[in-house]
């Protein structure tokens, strides 16, 4: 059974910082891309970040490039995104994802099919 558990998750200031985690177990960690999803109260899903089963090739979208790092660690099926200087539009339930790649269609790029999704780790941003 695939299980992607989501941590990390909390209160920060803007301008702050904070880290997630997703402790994924039951795949084959390495074989699978990995991605990070949020949805904003009211809003729909949203891809923020990805990255290849290496990890030499990572994306974001254009409202965190700069600001957030994703990164793996394959040996401990981790992934993980830094989050820094922070935004209250940044507030959302954020989801990690297995599966999946990258695409771009008329210069809009996200991410595509994810097979497996953990529960969110809810992230809020305010002062």
């Amino acid at each position: 059974q695939v299980q992607l558990v989501e941590s990390g998750g909390g209160l920060a200031q803007p301008g702050g910082s904070l880290r997630l985690s997703c402790a994924a177990s039951g795949l084959s960690f390495s074989t699978y891309a990995m991605s990070w999803a949020r949805q904003a109260p009211g809003k729909g899903l949203e891809w923020v970040a990805g990255i290849y089963k290496d990890g030499t090739n990572t994306y974001y979208a254009d409202a965190v490039k700069g600001r957030f790092t994703i990164s793996r660690d394959n040996a401990k099926n981790t992934l993980n995104l830094q989050m820094s200087s922070l935004k209250p539009e940044d507030t959302a339930l954020y989801y990690c994802a297995a599966g999946g790649y990258h695409y771009c269609s008329r210069n809009i790029c996200a991410w595509g099919e994810s097979d497996y999704w953990g529960q969110g780790t809810q992230v809020t941003v305010s002062s």
